[in-house]
């Protein structure tokens, strides 16, 4: 018996029992460490001193079995575990958790990339999305149109608190029923003003001038320089106040009769029905002189006006009109307003009206009017056009849908066109007799300030805008391995690729094998405390058993030492 190779091996359980401890030591101190993998160690047999490698059976003995005498014990590997830990939110929007498998991409100073599970990430004063050791986050990066390239990796950058730059409308998607019950609108409201005449008596014409126009008592209505407020309400909705300086904007009636047709958005198109417009009768159907206002078809496009509708501020007579509705508006309809935005961010109100045009066995015709305030030229009037349902109240088609209004000397582009996209419209009967017209969206957007960010399961990373528009700024990368127990372990929680983990397979979230992102929260370390408690229990049996193997063996020693004195 070698009592030294005794002592040998006692040392050997020692040592490698003293790895466990290191390896516990190790798992504990790094209980609460964000997305930590605890390791295990596992041991092996030395060398074995072969003293009789036995015989075999034979026909008079069953044979020996080998004596061996072991050598100790060794570490056969320190194991990492990979298994998934406990997510918990956290609150910060930064903050990432992988639930499945992967590990996020770090970008080096030097361009090495290194991977971690840990992501208790922030904004760094570049507002870079990095690591809590201050590494970029790498992510697949967004083109212009939202959509990600899938490739080459970039960092992350989150403006917080940047300008968005405004977004011109350019199509608006109109919803609602329009009722087939409805009753067809077949006539246009007239309104008409006394009968107008000259000094000379006569009764006026277009021709003739502003300032020969005599009221009742033969006083003259109109001096040059008098400047009139002109405003009406049509379709119970009011017209903004325009106004006309005698002399200036114009010397006769039939100026002033154009300029009432231009500011109440009369839509001359034939198309339209009627005749609609604004006319100094000439006696044949209503007195002759009189100022005659004829709406377009619809209760919705009636004009009303009366003695308050025109205004002058510095002439004697400050009502030179009085008017009254002779014909009535046949035909029931639905009007909406909506804003659209020109191209610095400015919100344009569009106003829609439609009535009944025409119903048949084959379905039911809808006319639409569309005005807006903010056209900077003296009409509103933005143009008409048709909606067709079939006889299942289907839409069927449109006209006249594409829009423009003028915007000339705002600063903004002009004209600001758009489309109304009318194909989710119904003609359906309604239950309550009504009609409805509603803006669902619009593709427009005043400049806005970017306010917030959200990351979705995918890891699509979008910035909010205080203008309610969002923008597609990169996807979070992900990497995966072959073997993810072949990563190197380094400082700040991150791996490097090893020989035996297999090159790193960049992918996205949720493909291939990638698990999902969930943002606001942190993937706690997988380390069970009780688990650890027995490893370490095991390890320190372990250790004083080898240690009481050396004892022995020394007091052993000791005692041959004796019989020598």
């Amino acid at each position: 018996m070698s009592l030294t190779s005794t002592m040998l091996t006692g040392f050997t359980g020692i040592r490698s029992n003293g790895v466990g401890v290191d390896t516990v030591g190790d798992n504990l101190a790094n209980l609460n460490t964000t997305a930590f993998k605890g390791q295990r160690t596992l041991f092996e047999t030395l060398l074995y001193d072969t003293v009789e490698e036995g015989s075999a059976p034979s026909a008079t003995s069953g044979g020996t079995a080998p004596q061996q005498i072991g050598r100790g014990s060794g570490v056969a590997t320190v194991q990492r575990n990979f298994l998934q830990g406990n997510i918990q939110a956290t609150g910060f929007p930064s903050d990432l958790a992988i639930d499945g498998d992967g590990f996020f991409v770090l970008n080096e100073p030097n361009g090495t990339q290194i991977y971690t599970r840990d992501g208790s990430f922030r904004l760094d004063a570049n507002q870079s999305l990095v690591s809590a050791g201050g590494k970029e986050v790498q992510v697949f990066s967004a083109g212009a149109d939202g959509q990600i390239n899938v490739g080459a990796l970039s960092n992350l950058v989150i403006p917080l608190g940047s300008a968005s730059t405004a977004i011109e409308t350019s199509q608006v998607v109109m919803d609602g029923q329009l009722d087939s019950n409805t009753n067809t609108a077949s006539a246009g409201a007239v309104v008409v003003s006394q009968a107008l005449t000259t000094a000379g008596g006569t009764a006026a014409t277009a021709n003739t001038t502003l300032t020969d126009l005599v009221d009742v008592n033969g006083l003259p209505l109109f001096q040059a320089g008098d400047e009139l407020r002109l405003n009406a309400i049509k379709g119970g909705v009011s017209i903004p106040e325009s106004t006309f300086i005698v002399g200036t904007t114009g010397n006769t009636l039939g100026s002033l009769a154009q300029q009432f047709e231009t500011v109440l958005g009369v839509n001359t198109d034939p198309a339209s029905g009627g005749t609609p417009g604004v006319t100094i009768a000439d006696g044949s159907t209503f007195p002759a002189g009189s100022i005659v206002v004829s709406s377009n078809f619809g209760e919705i496009n009636a004009i009303g006006m009366d003695a308050a509708s025109v205004v002058n501020l510095n002439g004697s007579i400050a009502s030179p009109f009085s008017f009254a509705t002779l014909e009535p508006a046949v035909g029931e309809g639905v009007t909406t307003s909506f804003g659209v935005f020109d191209s610095l961010g400015n919100l344009v109100e569009v106003r829609v009206r439609a009535s009944l045009e025409s119903k048949s066995d084959t379905g039911t015709s809808w006319r639409f009017f569309a005005e807006s305030a903010g056209d900077t030229d003296l009409s509103p009037a933005l143009g008409t056009g048709t909606i067709t349902f079939d006889a299942n109240g289907q839409f069927v088609s449109a006209t006249g849908a594409d829009l423009s209004i003028d915007r000339a000397n705002t600063g903004a582009s002009t004209p600001l066109a758009f489309t109304l996209d009318l194909s989710g419209l119904t003609g359906l009967a309604s239950t309550d007799g009504s009609s409805e017209l509603i803006m669902a969206s619009q593709d427009g957007a005043q400049a806005g300030i970017m306010s917030g960010y959200s990351i979705d399961d995918e890891g699509v990373v979008t910035a909010a805008f205080s203008n309610q528009q969002t923008e597609v700024l990169g996807q979070v990368a992900l990497a995966t391995f072959a073997n993810n127990e072949g990563l190197v372990a380094q400082a700040d929680n991150t791996f490097l690729a090893g020989v035996n983990s297999g090159t790193a397979n960049l992918a996205a979230p949720l493909t291939g094998s990638a698990g999902a992102i969930r943002a606001g929260a942190l993937e706690e370390g997988n380390v069970e405390i009780a688990r650890e408690f027995v490893n370490l229990i095991q390890a320190q049996t372990g250790v004083s058993s080898a240690s009481r193997v050396v004892r022995v063996a020394d007091e052993l020693l000791q005692e041959l030492l004796l019989l020598a004195r």
